[in-house]
C-alpha cells in the first residue's frame, strides 16, 4: 500500500499557470448551474487542479466538461460526472464521509477530489502503469489521507473495510458482491452498472439495517469493469 505523499513538485504544463484558477472557477460555475450544490463538493472541484492529471498535449481541454484519454484504453471522467457521483456519496444518510473505497484510480483525479470530502480514501487500480501514473500525479499534492493500491478492484480491498462509501469508475453487468459485503451498514455505493433495460445506468446502493436499497438513476457511459491485474 502506498501513501501519496512525498517527492519534488512537478512543473506545471506550459500554457496553464495561475490563470488555471479562473478557468477552474468557470468550470465550477457551470457545474453549479447543472445542479451541483453540496458545499464540500463545490470546494473540492475548485481546489483540485484537473490539468495536473491530463497529458500535456490535452492540457488546454482540462477544464472542459469532457472525458479525456489517459492511456491503456482508459479515460479521466468528465468533471460533471465526478461532481455528480461524489455529491451522491456526500448526500448519504451517514455523511460526513469517513473511509471511502474508490474502484479504478485511473490518473488519480477523482481520488484527489474524494480526499477533500472524506476522512480517508483507499483507491485501487488494476493497471500497473496507471497506478504508477496516479502516484506520480499525486505526489506533489502531498495528500496524507489518500492510499493508492495496486490490485483487482472487483475484489474490493478487505484490509480497509468496512467503508462508509464505495465509488466505482468502471461499469459491469452487475455490482460485485465483494463491494456490498465491504460496505458498512449505513454506507452508500455509487457505481455504473448494466440495468434491466440493457443499458448502463448510475446505480446507488444504500446498505441499511433492514437490507439493501437500490436506486437506478440516469444513463451513463463508463469503461468496462474488468478483473485481474494488467
Amino acid at each position: 500500500m502506498a501513501k501519496a505523499t512525498q517527492a519534488p513538485h512537478r512543473p506545471t504544463p506550459s500554457g496553464v499557470g495561475m490563470e488555471s484558477s479562473a478557468v477552474r472557477a468557470a468550470m465550477v460555475r457551470k457545474l453549479q448551474a447543472q445542479g451541483i450544490s453540496h458545499p464540500g463538493v463545490v470546494a473540492a472541484m475548485l481546489a483540485v487542479e484537473r490539468h495536473r492529471f491530463v497529458d500535456t498535449a490535452l492540457v488546454n481541454q482540462a477544464y472542459e466538461d469532457t472525458s479525456l484519454p489517459i492511456g491503456q484504453g482508459q479515460t479521466i471522467s468528465k468533471p460533471s460526472v465526478v461532481a455528480r457521483m461524489v455529491e451522491l456519496l456526500c448526500q448519504a444518510p451517514s455523511a460526513p464521509l469517513g473511509r471511502v473505497l474508490e474502484i479504478g484510480t485511473g490518473c488519480g483525479y477523482q481520488a484527489a477530489v474524494l480526499s477533500q470530502v472524506a476522512r480517508e480514501v483507499y483507491s485501487i487500480e488494476r493497471i500497473r502503469s496507471l497506478h504508477e501514473k496516479a502516484r506520480e500525479n499525486l505526489r506533489p499534492l502531498r495528500v496524507p489521507n489518500l492510499h493508492l493500491i495496486l490490485g483487482d478492484g472487483m475484489l474490493g480491498f478487505t484490509q480497509g473495510a468496512p467503508y462508509a462509501a464505495i465509488i466505482a469508475a468502471a461499469g459491469g453487468n452487475d455490482l460485485p458482491e465483494a463491494w456490498i459485503d465491504q460496505l458498512a451498514v449505513g454506507g452508500r455505493l455509487v457505481a455504473p452498472a448494466v440495468t434491466a433495460g440493457g443499458r448502463q445506468n448510475l446505480v446507488v446502493v444504500d446498505k441499511t439495517a433492514r437490507g439493501i436499497v437500490r436506486t437506478e438513476l440516469e444513463a451513463v457511459l463508463f469503461v468496462p469493469l474488468k478483473s485481474g491485474l494488467a
